[in-house]
């Protein structure tokens, strides 16, 4: 197989006339990178039904960067090869040490690019080339952030509140006080038993010391006297989990 992947391809690998989906897979869909470890690992997979050569590399916020212009302190190995169907790539990214924050954490973001085979039997004038890309949240946490009690506790300083608009449309604000980055899938109003009364499935992340608005669609009006926020947010094994805070309707 015969293909090269530059720095600056995004999109390249469709037969014409068939479906085209990527078929690497990357176990997990965050990393968290304890300060104090010197490397992690990252497993990905070909769930698809060909070879594929795949590129990674790390950014730092910047997607449309060039893997080959970046700085970032982190090295990954083989940042270039070759997955067969039905096998599987680790790819170590390994920290070389440049000083980062130790009061919160910071966010990279991990790509991976995927270019698969030439389609066989088909003339070059009936296929384009085509990559699929995908791209993860890495956070590089400090060892005296990496607790479970510690998370806990940051999730419970949350500071939440319904706010009006100018325009008469309300939204949900995060002011997020901890060092933590809080990912949010989306977030319900509920009454005293439980039972939605508007919600929101738009997602955000409130990065450390920083606030997110979540907008509801359709409310007009806040709901009268005591109620709930059910949120949804992405823990560090990227699972979806609730919680409930009281919220007090905004004054008039």
């Amino acid at each position: 197989m015969k293909m090269k992947i530059n720095s600056v391809i995004i999109a390249v690998l469709l037969a014409i006339g068939s479906a085209a989906q990527a078929a690497a897979v990357i176990s997990g869909t965050r990393i968290v990178f304890p300060s104090n470890e010197r490397e992690v690992s990252v497993r990905l997979s070909n769930e698809g039904k060909e070879p594929g050569l795949i590129q990674v590399w790390l950014d730092d916020g910047d997607e449309k960067a060039a893997p080959d212009q970046i700085r970032v302190p982190f090295v990954l190995t083989p940042p270039m090869f070759r997955m067969d169907a039905g096998k599987g790539q680790t790819v170590r990214m390994l920290y070389n040490g440049t000083p980062l924050a130790q009061d919160r954490e910071t966010l990279f973001w991990f790509n991976m690019l995927e270019v698969g085979p030439k389609p066989t039997g088909e003339a070059d004038a009936n296929y384009m080339q085509m990559a699929f890309r995908t791209r993860i949240k890495v956070f590089f946490r400090p060892k005296s952030l990496n607790s479970v009690q510690q998370i806990d506790d940051a999730l419970n300083g949350l500071r939440w509140s319904l706010k009006r608009n100018d325009d008469g449309t309300f939204a949900v604000a995060l002011d997020n006080p901890s060092a933590y980055h809080i990912n949010l899938l989306g977030v319900k109003l509920v009454d005293p038993q439980g039972a939605a009364l508007f919600e929101s499935d738009a997602g955000a992340m409130a990065e450390p010391g920083k606030r997110a608005q979540l907008p509801i669609k359709g409310m007009t009006q806040a709901p009268s006297g005591t109620f709930k926020l059910r949120y949804t947010f992405l823990n560090d094994y990227g699972g979806a989990v609730d919680r409930d805070v009281d919220l007090t309707a905004p004054a008039p």
